[in-house]
C-alpha cells in the first residue's frame, strides 16, 4: 500500500479553544450541520448515531441548489482527543481529526486519506480548498459558541 503521506491531504489549524469545546462542536449534530462542508454548503442531518461503528447520513446541499446525500461510519471517537469518521458513498476516504491541547487553546490536525494516490491526485486541488474551507467554518462555529456562552 503507498504511504499515507502519499494519498492524504493534510492540515492543521490551531483554534483558541479547548478540546473539549472543538469535541462538542464535532458531537453534536445540530453544531455539525451548521459547520460542516465547504463554504456556502448547508446540510441537513438524517442520522448521527455518534458511537463507533455508528451511522451518520447527510444531505449536503451545494450553493448551486445540488443535493449531495452522504453517508459515513463512526471509526474512532476518544472524547476531546479523535474523531474519524469513513465516508462511505462516493470518493471513499477516511477523515481523522486529532485534538491536541496546546497552550490556550487546541491544535488540529486534519488528515483526509484515500485508498489510493492516483486517486487523491484526481481530487486533491478540491479537496484542499474545501478542508481549508471546512476548518474556516469550523473556526467560525467556535467562536460564535464562545461569544454566545
Amino acid at each position: 500500500m503507498e504511504p499515507i503521506e502519499a494519498r492524504s491531504d493534510i492540515r492543521t489549524k490551531f483554534f483558541p479553544v479547548s478540546p473539549a469545546k472543538l469535541f462538542a462542536a464535532m458531537s453534536d449534530p445540530n453544531c455539525i450541520a451548521k459547520w460542516w462542508g465547504p463554504d456556502g454548503f448547508t446540510n441537513t442531518i438524517h442520522t448521527y448515531d455518534f458511537v463507533p461503528g455508528g451511522s451518520w447520513r447527510l444531505t449536503m446541499h451545494g450553493p448551486d441548489g445540488t443535493n449531495y446525500p452522504t453517508e459515513n461510519r463512526f471509526v474512532r471517537l476518544d472524547k476531546d482527543q479523535l474523531f474519524e469518521i469513513e465516508h462511505l458513498n462516493g470518493h471513499h476516504f477516511v477523515l481523522t481529526l486529532e485534538l491536541q491541547a496546546h497552550g490556550e487553546g487546541t491544535q488540529v490536525m486534519w488528515r483526509q486519506t484515500f485508498d489510493t494516490e492516483e486517486h487523491y491526485k484526481q481530487l486533491a486541488e478540491f479537496v484542499a480548498a474545501a478542508n481549508e474551507q471546512n476548518l474556516g467554518r469550523l473556526a467560525a462555529e467556535v467562536a460564535h459558541a464562545k461569544s454566545a456562552a
